[in-house]
């Protein structure tokens, strides 16, 4: 078996037309379909990026145990098990925070790597003497201060050298990912993981294609802080459009991966996995970005298609069976006849595609570290709250103490005790430190905490634009149950049920803990 498993990050569902979408054109994606099973009901876990992408290699949730940080040493890893079994592994990615203190230890778990340079805040292009009078006539300051003390100073450095489609970092991606086919398409045990970071923001797409969604004459205006909508129409309207542009590319690109399997005859025994790690709010709930608000359907249900060449019949199929993030672990490794570790809390979905009428999870449950919990069961969706998210009284379980951008500090580390460890630990003890208020839980959130807080219940299918909370107590009641037997599952730290006022009534003892996948 040869995989493929194309990761885009913060792909919204809403922009793909296999899900609905009207918002931009993706023959691609929708091509796919016709290849693929979609899976309608598919969820995240941790959140955001790192913990999602720690959730992936681990096949279990993390956000209960720690905040945003690196692979752990006691972690399983998708990858290295596929090199510990001689099957190939090798990763494309031009995700810069595997680069940073909190994202270290993931992709030297594949074979091989090629990392990409220039998105985001990349500290790649090296210039002593911008052109600031420049910069100020083409960037909108909202989005873009002229200090270098912004992050978002040496994205416009890094674009000085990004002028051509190729010069993109997506787009050599891709060129990367089709290097390493000619180098061993016919060859067999492999798998490539195609990761791109758009369309995550800034939404930089070249000027191909802006044609379709034409934002406004201006400044640049494209990288939306995580702050509640404030621009007027025009400007929510060019933010989207360039959102729309970059989906546009990333759907081109993924045309061409297709296009690359037709000409060369792998569909008959080449899988390809298509997802993200969550989505995007574009001024949905009066909303810009991710995590500070509650997770809502744009942010926390994404897309998944599957292509498994022992499955032909799924082709053009789909399948309501709730599924997470989590999932892909056990996955990915049934392709290649791996064994699946104990450690992990996830379902191999070969199961769904045997049997795309399986019901899959009875509840997702996913959050971020000192944030709401959400939990859904694909019918209705529950944001809970703690009653004071500022409250001291959660710890952070590491052997790897570094946040997003830095160490944990000393006065966090005065704090650490040393634990047992847990289920996934293998024996190990862990430190435990205090997770104090002033820590930062939701790193990219430029130091802001979480808004509009308050646990709400949602009817998704009376409601999808989940406009109006509901109250409905014993929906509500059996949610927190099920989630409370997931949260057991992973060996959940005892003051986390307290923290969030968790009814230990409903908690079930360990040997009588029933399956929630």
């Amino acid at each position: 078996m040869r995989t493929i498993f194309v990761l885009f990050d913060s792909l919204n569902r809403s922009a793909m037309g296999v899900y609905g979408g009207a918002s931009v054109k993706t023959p691609s994606f929708d091509r796919f379909a016709n290849r693929a099973m979609t899976f309608d009901r598919h969820y995240v876990g941790s959140l955001p990026c790192m913990p999602a992408r720690r959730d992936l290699h681990t096949g279990r949730l993390n956000f209960t145990h720690r905040s945003w940080g690196p692979l752990e040493p006691f972690d399983n890893s998708f990858a290295e098990i596929l090199k510990r079994q001689d099957t190939y592994s090798h990763l494309v990615s031009d995700h810069l925070h595997y680069f940073e203190d909190g994202g270290a230890g993931f992709h030297t778990r594949f074979n091989s790597w090629d990392f990409i340079r220039g998105q985001e805040y990349d500290p790649w292009v090296a210039m002593v003497q911008p052109p600031l009078d420049r910069f100020r006539e083409m960037y909108d300051d909202r989005h873009y201060p002229m200090t270098r003390d912004s992050k978002r100073f040496q994205a416009m450095v890094n674009r000085e050298s990004i002028r051509d489609d190729a010069d993109f970092p997506g787009p050599k991606c891709f060129a990367s990912g089709f290097e390493f086919l000619d180098r061993n398409r016919n060859a067999d045990d492999w798998l490539l993981m195609l990761e791109c970071f758009d369309p995550h923001e800034p939404f930089h797409a070249p000027a191909t294609y802006h044609t379709a969604y034409d934002a406004a004459a201006g400044k640049v205006l494209d990288w939306p802080r995580y702050e509640r909508v404030a621009e007027n129409p025009e400007d929510i309207e060019t933010i989207r459009a360039n959102y729309a542009a970059l989906v546009a590319m990333c759907d081109a690109y993924f045309g061409k991966l297709l296009d690359y399997l037709d000409t060369h005859n792998m569909w008959e025994d080449t899988a390809l996995i298509l997802t993200t790690d969550h989505g995007f709010l574009l001024s949905e709930h009066d909303w810009w970005g991710k995590c500070r608000m509650p997770y809502y359907e744009e942010v926390s249900h994404i897309p998944l298609l599957i292509h498994d060449p022992r499955f032909p019949q799924t082709a053009g199929q789909r399948t309501d069976a709730l599924t997470q993030t989590t999932d892909l672990m056990p996955t990915i490794l049934g392709l290649h006849g791996a064994p699946v570790p104990p450690e992990a809390r996830s379902q191999d979905l070969a199961d769904v595609l045997a049997q795309p009428a399986a019901e899959g999870r009875n509840i997702a449950v996913f959050g971020v570290f000192g944030g709401p919990i959400g939990m859904t069961d694909g019918a209705h969706v529950l944001y809970h709250y703690p009653d004071d998210w500022r409250a001291p009284g959660l710890r952070e379980y590491t052997l790897a103490p570094q946040h997003m951008n830095g160490q944990f500090s000393v006065t966090e580390l005065k704090t650490a005790e040393l634990s047992p460890g847990f289920n996934f630990t293998k024996g190990v003890p862990v430190l435990s430190i205090a997770a104090l208020p002033d820590a930062p839980r939701v790193p990219m959130n430029d130091g802001l905490g979480f808004d509009d807080t308050g646990t709400r219940l949602y009817d998704l299918v009376g409601d999808p634009a989940q406009e109006c909370p509901i109250d409905a107590p014993e929906i509500a009641a059996r949610l927190r149950a099920r989630c409370i037997a997931v949260l057991q599952e992973h060996d959940t730290p005892e003051e986390v049920y307290r923290w969030y006022g968790l009814d230990a009534s409903t908690r079930t003892k360990r040997e009588e803990l029933h399956d929630t996948f």
